[in-house]
């Protein structure tokens, strides 16, 4: 199983950016799929991003043109590049790390990371 930190989240002003790291480690990180999940209150867990082992990347539509997902491999670690944030951006940002696909059913989760936009 990996361990995943994330990092990075904090209050913002809409149409500002952030970027969230996700730190892993405990399996050859270039051998596991990354992607990134957001919960806002009283709403369930929802996909935003993932990037595969081949550093082929998917979004959601609420996230295209304005987020990037890439991957470091040397540094086992995974970003999100925030831009043009919105209040409805407002969320817990999770990590999800899996060998065989990215989903709300992953095998490793991070603690998650506070997203906070203000309008």
């Amino acid at each position: 199983q990996v361990q995943l930190v994330e990092s990075g989240g904090g209050l913002v002003q809409a149409g500002g950016s952030l970027r969230l790291s996700c730190a892993a480690s405990g399996r050859a990180f270039s051998t596991i799929h990354m992607g990134w999940f957001r919960q806002a209150p009283g709403k369930e867990r929802e996909f935003v991003a993932s990037i595969t082992i081949w550093s082929y990347t998917t979004y959601a539509d609420s996230a295209k043109g304005r987020f990037t997902i890439s991957r470091d491999n040397a540094k086992n670690t995974v970003y999100l590049q925030m831009n043009s944030l919105k209040p409805e951006d407002t969320a817990v940002y999770y990590c999800a790390a899996d060998r065989v696909v990215v989903s709300t059913r992953s095998e490793s989760w991070g603690q998650g990371t506070q997203v906070t936009v203000s309008s």
